[in-house]
């Protein structure tokens, strides 16, 4: 099943329990009883943090594949130059080696939003999903930043100075 398939499914068994919820809830508030009624409204919050949720992991998605999609545009996507084993599996050694000099490039460049999204793909490859998350999720704020400013006057995006967090 691939990554998008999954999604779909998972959204349409996040609809199907919104609605059971949400007729739970009902049902939970016509009985009139104090404990049926706050039991009802909070049935109507678990729909509400379900859809938060789907809504943040939609638009991560979505900002993140325009990033891609304009570091593709530069050139300036990373190339997979990781050994893998014989089973297709990377190489522990060479994703630590990759990730090192993205992380490098992280440190000199602290303001560019594309140093961030390849150390994003780095930590990913290293298998270090929750940290690869927070690193993309600091590159599209970098581009919300920078990246706009870049682009509406024709530089790279890294003349600004980075903000400091003092």
């Amino acid at each position: 099943m691939t990554s998008r398939t999954g999604f779909f499914v998972l959204s349409g068994v996040l609809a199907l329990v919104a609605l059971i919820c949400v007729g739970e809830g009902v049902q939970l508030i016509a009985t009139g009883k104090p404990l049926g009624v706050g039991l009802g409204l909070c049935a109507f919050v678990i729909p509400v943090i379900g859809i938060w949720f789907l809504r943040q992991t939609v638009r991560f998605g979505r900002d993140s594949e325009r990033l891609a999609r304009e570091l593709e545009a530069e050139g300036g996507l990373p190339v997979d130059e990781l050994k893998r084993t014989d089973g297709g599996r990377i190489d522990r050694a060479s994703a630590d080696a990759v990730f090192a000099r993205r992380k490098a490039e992280a440190e000199a460049a602290p303001g560019d939003w594309r140093v961030f999204f390849r150390l994003a793909v780095a930590y990913a490859d290293a298998g270090d999903v929750p940290r690869a998350r927070k690193t993309m999720q600091h590159a599209i704020r970098l581009h919300r930043t920078t990246g706009a400013d870049a682009t509406a006057t024709g530089g790279t995006g890294t003349d600004r100075p980075a903000r400091s967090n003092a």
